[in-house]
């Protein structure tokens, strides 16, 4: 008796004395007081009072946040003493509950008439005025020209927006805006305007937001925050020495009912730790990120030598972290980026997130420029290879590394920026992009800057309706201008051939892009441009613009389908090492600059006799076969072939899934779209379905059923567009892929024939009219004359 109440008494005093790790809850409500204790029923008023207890606690803290809109006066700012090794920090939405953290704060304003249905008010104090939230919807500046929904660029450009004619008629345009896109559509240029001269030229400052100095494109350029320019519904412009807002109500808009936001913070959330001392086991799940301030004439860092520039911010910004997680959450109406991880960041993941109306980039990664080895920073410059540093890999570990990108939707991004994209890899090792859902976008839904330091995986996802408002890019988007990479080709191929070790010094592991889907209407479905190196790709379905390799070495393209198109390789090195196999391809191998043709292009399937001719005669493909390609049921997305077809038996093409793009929670998969499905075009010798090129453009009669189901139309009539090359004319921006000219001017268009001759008659020194078969209906557009000659 004596022995058992002993080891009682050691039992009971162990407990009493060791540290006890219970979970702690506190609650934050709008009811709420900060002279509460923070319990369900005391909660506090805020989320940084609810921080500082949490930092009081022992063991694992979780902040429930009860239903309502939180204005935030400042970034909440979460560092290792929130979550580190001894303790996990969850900060979450209260089950069943929404909850609004917003950058944003509500004008009080009390509305009177201006004239021509404009009204005005007076603004107290001095709020940023940047962007105007009117009833949850992002309203525009006062602009020209007014925005218009179907226009491809910034919603509207011309010439005539910085002329001086018009510049002359603004009183005083000083805080207005230019934008423009690149030359040649390589992302975009912002400049604040500071004055006029009496000329009617503008003084502006900026244009530090393109890597590619090669000036501005000189018709696409818009301007904004310019009074006289308030002439259009739902246009907006504040007159700052005034303290008034005037504003042009849209049709049915009760401005005095309307709740009026104006975003005041850059960032909404930053997670602030060091390599050393990093930020651990945080958790934010369940909320509602909106409104934050547009960054695009913040200071800009070069990515290296890629085409961007980039602000180091966002609503959400990772440095310094470990394990730590935004999930199930809605990112919205936000002015820049949505996330950004910066730097030092391991094992750090977004998921199950909606991201839409986001004014930059939706995710970010991007590490130290001082990890880089030999680095240079604008397309034209190097390192004389007598300088180079010829260690493998990176100095340190200031970069991401090892997070994840999950389930999550991306869609209508990019909104005021245009060299942006879906999720973005910069100075980056192993980042996996995993069964996300991204389109409508202006540039790429995915991209790599460059080939520092590769082994990420981007899988299962499922990327469309990209490039639209750029050119000269792909669904996916990758660079490789990395140490051995020089502007001059003839001095790269000596650095090669000298020290072909350096290929690898920055690409030290393997990035692998698998069972994707992918179509890009004006551009390539993939696309590896200048020198992007060590990748293997495969199992992916590209639904329209095939698959390019510029440049580069190890590459493995193997087991992919290319609907419609076919393999784009550009300018390589010899001994490459390149591979491309037992692939599907639809149409002509389309080589530009090519001496010799990588280690193997062999054991593919072609759909058709001519295109596989062609092939032999670039000496290539000498096992491959010709099957024809009877897909399972393409107008549903599914492009299996039957496991006893040729393409199997013969060819060695593998089936791989076709249900499992995208994401994959339930609450995302409702509402996510997926891309229009092509009819595959199988080509033939025939006249009658033969496949012509006009101008970049591939076009043919429709004849087929899967033809008329793919377009909606109600007949076999009409000239097919298969596809639109991204290297072709300016055609791009009116004609689409699966469009179905039906009229040109006055001439129907029932058949190439038709259309040849119609074009032969159009008078092409003014503007012609075409009928085009699109959405399910008949539409008009106008295309420069000049354009189709």
């Amino acid at each position: 008796m004596n022995k058992v109440m002993t080891l009682l008494s050691v039992i009971v005093l162990t407990v009493i004395t060791s540290p006890i790790y219970a979970q702690s809850e506190f609650y934050v409500s709008t009811t709420g007081s900060n002279t509460g204790d923070g319990s369900i029923r005391n909660p506090l008023k805020d989320l940084p009072t609810a921080l500082e207890k949490a930092r009081m606690e022992k063991g694992d803290v979780t902040i429930y946040i009860r239903d309502g809109k939180y204005m935030l006066q400042k970034p909440v700012v979460f560092t290792p003493q929130d979550g580190n090794d001894q303790r996990r920090l969850t900060v979450k939405a209260y089950p069943g509950e929404k909850v609004v953290l917003t950058g944003g704060i509500p004008l009080s304003l009390t509305w009177e008439p201006y004239k021509k249905g404009i009204m005005k008010a007076r603004i107290e104090g001095n709020p940023v005025m940047d962007m105007l939230v009117v009833n949850g919807q992002i309203r525009h500046m006062a602009r020209y020209p007014n925005f218009d929904e179907k226009a491809i660029r910034f919603n509207g450009t011309s010439a005539q927006a910085t002329a001086p004619a018009r510049v002359k008629k603004w009183k005083s345009p000083a805080g207005g805006y230019v934008h423009a896109m690149h030359n040649s559509d390589w992302g975009d240029f912002h400049y604040r305007i500071t004055g006029k001269d009496s000329k009617g030229n503008l003084n502006m400052e900026g244009g530090w937001q393109n890597n590619r100095q090669s000036g501005l494109h000189p018709d696409n350029r818009m301007v904004e925050n310019i009074f006289e320019e308030l002439d259009a519904p739902g246009e907006w412009y504040y007159a700052a020495n005034e303290h008034t807002l005037y504003y042009y109500p849209i049709e049915g808009e009760e401005v005095s009912e309307a709740l009026f936001e104006s975003p005041q913070l850059k960032h909404l959330i930053e997670l602030r730790g060091t390599e050393e001392h990093p930020v651990k086991n945080i958790i934010l799940e369940g909320l509602e990120l909106t409104q934050t301030r547009r960054t695009f004439m913040e200071a800009y860092e070069p990515l290296l030598r890629s085409d961007w520039t980039i602000y180091r911010g966002a609503a959400v910004f990772f440095e310094g972290t470990e394990h730590c997680t935004l999930r199930n959450s809605n990112l919205h109406n936000l002015g820049g980026n949505a996330v950004f991880f910066s730097n030092y960041n391991r094992h750090s993941e977004v998921s199950g997130s909606h991201f839409t109306q986001i004014g930059a980039s939706a995710i970010c990664f991007v590490g130290d420029p001082k990890a880089v080895r030999s680095p240079s920073f604008e397309y034209g410059e190097y390192v004389p290879y007598e300088q180079l540093e010829h260690t493998k890999g990176p100095v340190g570990n200031n970069y991401p590394a090892q997070c994840l990108v999950y389930d999550n939707l991306i869609h209508s991004i990019g909104l005021f920026e245009k060299q942006i994209t879906g999720v973005e890899i910069s100075m980056a090792q192993a980042i996996t992009v995993s069964h996300n859902s991204i389109y409508d976008t202006p540039r790429a839904g995915i991209n790599i800057s460059e080939g520092t330091w590769g082994g990420h995986i981007l899988e299962f996802n499922d990327v469309f309706d990209t490039v639209k408002e750029t050119g000269d890019h792909g669904s996916f988007n990758s660079w490789g201008r990395d140490r051995y990479w020089h502007p001059d080709y003839g001095t790269m191929e000596s650095i090669v051939d000298k020290d072909r070790a350096l290929i690898l010094a920055d690409a030290v592991q393997t990035t692998v892009i698998r069972n994707n889907r992918f179509r890009c209407d004006r551009g390539w479905d993939i696309d590896l441009d200048d020198g992007s190196s060590n990748y293997h790709i495969y199992n992916n379905l590209c639904l329209n613009g095939g698959i390019k390799l510029r440049e580069g070495f190890y590459r493995i393209v193997e087991n992919n389908i290319m609907i419609n198109n076919s393999f784009h390789p550009h300018v390589w090195f010899n001994g490459s090492g390149d591979v491309f196999t037992r692939n599907i391809v639809m149409t002509a191998y389309q080589p530009i600059g090519i001496r010799e043709w990588g280690l193997m292009v062999d054991y593919n399937i072609f759909t058709d006799s001519l295109s596989y001719a062609a092939a032999r005669q670039n000496h290539t493909d000498e096992h491959s076969i010709v099957a024809a390609a009877e897909f399972r049921n393409p107008s549903n997305g599914d492009f299996t072939v039957a496991d006893d077809s040729d393409i199997i038996t013969r060819g060695g093409f593998h089936n791989f899934a076709m249900d499992q793009f995208g994401v994959v929670s339930p609450n995302l998969k409702a509402i996510a779209h997926t891309p229009e499905m092509p009819a595959p075009i199988l080509l033939s010798s025939r006249k009658e379905n033969s496949v012509i090129h006009w101008n970049g453009i591939a076009i043919k009669n429709l004849q087929t059923l899967g033809e008329r189901s793919a377009t909606g139309m109600d007949s076999e009539r009409g000239v097919y567009v298969i596809s639109v090359s991204t290297l072709g004319s300016e055609l791009r921006d009116y004609i689409h892929p699966n469009d179905v000219i039906l009229k040109i001017e006055n001439i129907s268009v029932d058949n190439l024939d038709d259309m040849q001759k119609a074009l032969r008659e159009a008078d092409k020194s003014k503007d012609v009219k075409f009928v085009i078969f699109r959405t399910q209906k008949e539409n008009m557009i106008v295309i420069p004359g000049k354009l189709i000659e």
